[in-house]
């Protein structure tokens, strides 16, 4: 029985391991969300590239069998669901082909809103978050 290898460490290991047109939308994928949060640190978690801003993950992606996915959050999903018509979409994730990439325009006003949702607010509180 072959062994199954290690997850990536890095996201340019995780990178290397996916077919080349996903690589390539992931690629793009990734250079807009570092420009709409250039302060946030890219990581590995759960196997896929995460992005955070100091302890909370804002978004991650990563390349399926069949599709790539950006997983932004309930609430960036939520509030570009217009936007978002033409794909599929689950509670947080966005599913595309990696033939036809997300537009970086939509990719940048999902970062931003997850942005805004993980920003501390006045007395505390989070915007988006319930109380």
């Amino acid at each position: 029985m072959k062994k199954a290898a290690p997850p990536p460490r890095t996201v340019a290991e995780y990178l290397r391991r996916v077919p080349a047109r996903e690589r390539r939308a992931l690629q793009a994928l990734r250079r807009t969300i570092r420009s709409a949060a250039p302060g946030a640190e890219e990581r590995i978690r759960y196997g896929i590239p995460s992005l955070y801003a100091g302890d909370r993950m804002l978004v991650a992606y990563a390349a399926a069998a069949r599709h790539c996915a950006l997983h932004a959050g309930a609430l960036p999903v939520r509030k570009h669901a217009a936007e978002l018509a033409g794909y599929s979409t689950s509670k947080g994730s966005v599913r595309f082909d990696p033939k036809k990439p997300l537009p970086a325009a939509l990719v940048r006003r999902l970062v931003a809103t997850r942005l805004a949702e993980r920003a501390p607010r006045r007395g505390g509180k989070r915007a988006g978050k319930r109380p």
